[in-house]
């Protein structure tokens, strides 16, 4: 495996962000990995590597970099304020940016076959892959959400209310008992769905919480359901990213 710690250069400035994919046997399918609330870390950078380790190119960005390029997230009050509030600086708008420029980048890298792309979001980037969907229709062919925060809000740039140009497939991911996305929300979301028209797959994860996934989420991590996730995500990308139409 090849790994990079490289700046991606945005409207709004150098995103520090990491790269890994195989050495040998590119191009390779592209997948942009969007962080969670507490930040790009180690842990996530792991997830990135399995990713990497069966065939992809996987962009992984600090959405943060306009604030800091490195956020650390402590698990006491005033971590968990300064990560609200870091959160609360992201908008779609921005995002959309962001995704600008990893399209510009990814376009130019040999080793990435940019034709063939897919997006992965977890917690608070489950808005921003739903939306990188509709925004980038002709470049993004699937995207997953993974317990998927601020899926449903009431503002105009909601991903709920803007899915009609979407024409990639969609994986929704919903923990059974989850505070940021509660069971109305996503009932909500899939009506929305519906009413548009999205290739979409929804399905709930029983007997787990918000944050299951991640390996290092102490009292919330499920073995069983983040290797199920696993599987979806290999099953998705491997239908739309491994072949060349």
């Amino acid at each position: 495996m090849i790994e990079h710690h490289i700046d991606i250069e945005t409207a709004d400035g150098l995103m520090n962000t990491f790269i890994t994919h195989p050495e040998e046997d590119g191009p390779h399918p592209v997948v942009f990995f969007y962080m969670d609330a507490p930040g790009k870390r180690e842990e996530l950078h792991d997830m990135a590597r399995r990713l990497g380790t069966v065939g992809y190119y996987v962009v992984l960005p600090n959405l943060y970099y306009r604030e800091l390029r490195e956020f650390k997230f402590v698990r006491d009050d005033a971590g968990r304020k300064r990560m609200f509030e870091l959160m609360d600086t992201l908008t779609i708008d921005k995002v959309m940016r962001d995704t600008r420029a990893m399209l510009d980048f990814v376009d130019l890298q040999g080793a990435a076959d940019a034709s063939r792309l897919g997006a992965l979001g977890y917690c608070m980037s489950g808005p921003f892959v739903v939306a990188a969907l509709a925004h980038f229709p002709e470049r993004i062919r699937c995207a997953a959400s993974i317990y998927g925060a601020r899926l449903v809000t009431d503002l105009a740039e909601s991903p709920h209310r803007n899915l009609e140009p979407i024409r990639g497939e969609l994986y929704l991911a919903c923990a059974e008992t989850d505070q940021y996305a509660p069971s109305e929300t996503i009932a909500t979301m899939e009506s929305a769905l519906k009413d548009a028209g999205t290739n979409y797959r929804l399905e709930w994860y029983p007997g787990t919480h918000h944050g299951f996934a991640f390996p290092q989420r102490e009292g919330l991590y499920n073995h069983s359901a983040a290797e199920r996730h696993w599987e979806r995500l290999f099953s998705l990308f491997g239908r739309h990213l491994k072949t060349a139409s």
